[in-house]
């Protein structure tokens, strides 16, 4: 069972929610990487977060729908460094910044209607071109 991740002082991901699997990894290190299970990948359950509300849940899902296997559950992967340590770190670190985006509530857009300074420059533009096309018929026949 993995230590459990802080996210905030009320929410955080339970050791329970966390399944910890190390790979190897491949790109730079030699032959190194033929030898060493550096890559970290960490699955999250999403329903067992403590004190994620409902609406931050379905941002999450919605963020991270591309991250989610068959079971549901959130794979976070890391293979930053060569060190298991710090990539397990870094997982952890992934999945703590995740949840805090998903917790900000975004803020809603309220449809504005364009300025009367913005529909005089557009007018003006079209008939700039208008005007160009103009000129330029005039010059072929």
């Amino acid at each position: 069972m993995a230590d459990p991740i802080q996210v905030t002082d009320s929410v955080r991901v339970p050791g329970e929610a966390i399944r910890f699997k190390a790979v190897r990894a491949g790109g730079a290190g030699g032959q190194n990487v033929n030898k060493v299970s550096s890559k970290v990948e960490l699955r999250i359950d999403l329903t067992a977060i403590e004190g994620l509300p409902e609406d931050a849940l379905l941002r999450l899902r919605v963020v991270q729908r591309n991250r989610l296997d068959a079971e549901g559950l959130w794979m976070v992967v890391s293979d930053r460094t060569r060190d298991q340590l710090k990539n397990l770190e870094d997982a952890r670190h992934k999945v703590a910044e995740g949840i805090r985006a998903a917790l900000i509530r975004p803020i809603p857009r309220r449809p504005t209607k364009p300025t009367k300074g913005s529909k005089e420059r557009r007018l003006d533009s079209k008939k700039r071109a208008s005007a160009t096309k103009q000129q330029r018929r005039g010059a072929f026949e």
